[in-house]
């Protein structure tokens, strides 16, 4: 175990975290944390020489349709539905002044 974990370290991730930790808590925090930046280690000292870079697991690829206007513009049917219209818009209540 390379990495030690100080007690401050453990009381400042304590304050971020909001827990509040008995000693024997604190203990085992301490080794988690340490074990988990010895694994951090280990893969450092992985060759990735030629692996290319991933952003996910799975090779998604987007998926875009061109933009274009299937419903033209229809401002006069719509604005049949509105309880009340003022230059071809909706009047809507107030919610701030």
């Amino acid at each position: 175990m390379a990495n030690v974990i100080s007690d401050e370290t453990i009381e400042y991730v304590g304050i971020l975290s909001k827990l509040k930790l008995d000693d024997e808590q604190k203990e085992q925090a301490k080794k988690d944390l340490a074990q988990m930046l010895d694994y951090i280690d280990q893969l450092g000292e992985l060759d990735t020489e030629g692996v290319e870079p991933m952003t996910h697991v799975h090779p998604f690829t987007n998926r875009f349709r061109e933009d274009e206007v299937t419903n033209g513009d229809d401002r006069e049917n719509i604005l049949k539905n509105a309880p009340e219209e003022k230059d071809g818009s909706f009047v809507v209540p107030r919610t701030f002044d």
